[in-house]
């Protein structure tokens, strides 16, 4: 009986000690990644340029200047520029790649395997290595100058966007087909059944669509940098801040800079804590409906 305590408390004692040495671990995991935008969110609050984690004053003089200063870089004009690419190409993105992943997942065709295949083997290589070609392809069409950049890089970041069908057409083979053919039977088309019946039970899926379609041209620099070229006033966030960080700005801009890095996160963060409900509430919310 003895040897029996003493082993349940020799347990329990190990466990207590890995329990610790787990959430130490974890304290220490969340302090790395913490620190950094602790640092980026005081180095905007200070007015001058800081190198310690605290500054010595706190104002908001670097925002005001962000959005009131355009004469050198236009921020307001470049954070609009990307937010309308962004809304756009989120929106196409979004209905390419559902469109694709319910085809994939509920029809079958004789080139669907080698079409799955391509896909694939594309997704191994970074789109980065077709830009060259890309921008040559914008250029054919006249999208190149004027107002038409914004409609270049909409169709640069939604064009492709129908590969990246995995995680979608995974979540819609998990959706019973029986309820799709007793749809069918009382009388709904294929379209009805994707819209009244799939879709409202895929809510988790699409938002995670939705958050990577508006992510991606919202953070992209290097499509935006090819296509946009020298054309200043349709510059994105991205080419802005790295415009502030280099060798003729970087004194006088990289608290903007931080500024700048701090505003560009909130569309993100807002659009996240909205949408994330909808993890929670897709399947119950979709079979009350």
């Amino acid at each position: 009986m003895d040897n029996k305590v003493k082993m349940s408390s020799s347990y329990k004692a190990r466990k207590i000690i890995s329990n610790i040495l787990i959430h130490a671990f974890l304290l220490v995991l969340s302090i790395i990644w913490v620190l950094p935008v602790v640092w980026v969110v005081l180095n905007s609050l200070t007015p001058k340029k800081s190198i310690g984690i605290i500054p010595d004053s706190l104002s908001f003089e670097n925002y005001i200047k962000l959005f009131k200063d355009t004469a050198i870089l236009n921020f307001p004009k470049m954070f609009m520029n990307t937010f309308i690419i962004a809304v756009f190409s989120c929106l196409v993105s979004t209905v390419f790649v559902l469109c694709v992943s319910y085809c994939l997942s509920r029809l079958r065709f004789s080139l669907r395997k080698p079409f799955m295949n391509m896909a694939m083997i594309l997704g191994l290589f970074p789109g980065i290595m077709a830009i060259v070609a890309v921008y040559y392809i914008v250029k054919s069409l006249g999208l190149s100058e004027g107002p038409m950049i914004r409609v270049a890089l909409v169709l640069v970041y939604s064009a492709g966007s129908g590969l990246g069908f995995y995680i979608a057409k995974g979540f819609f083979d998990t959706v019973p087909k029986a309820l799709d053919e007793a749809a069918m039977i009382d009388g709904a088309t294929k379209w009805q059944v994707f819209t009244k019946i799939t879709i409202p039970l895929s809510k988790p899926v699409i938002v995670f669509t939705v958050l990577t379609a508006f992510i991606s041209p919202w953070v992209d620099f290097i499509a935006a940098k090819v296509i946009c070229r020298t054309n200043a006033e349709y510059f994105t966030v991205s080419i802005g801040l790295w415009q502030m960080i280099s060798k003729e700005y970087v004194n006088d801009w990289s608290t903007r800079f931080s500024a700048g890095a701090v505003c560009i996160s909130l569309p993100i963060a807002i659009l996240f804590l909205y949408l994330q409900k909808f993890y929670v509430n897709g399947m119950g919310g979709a079979v009350k409906g």
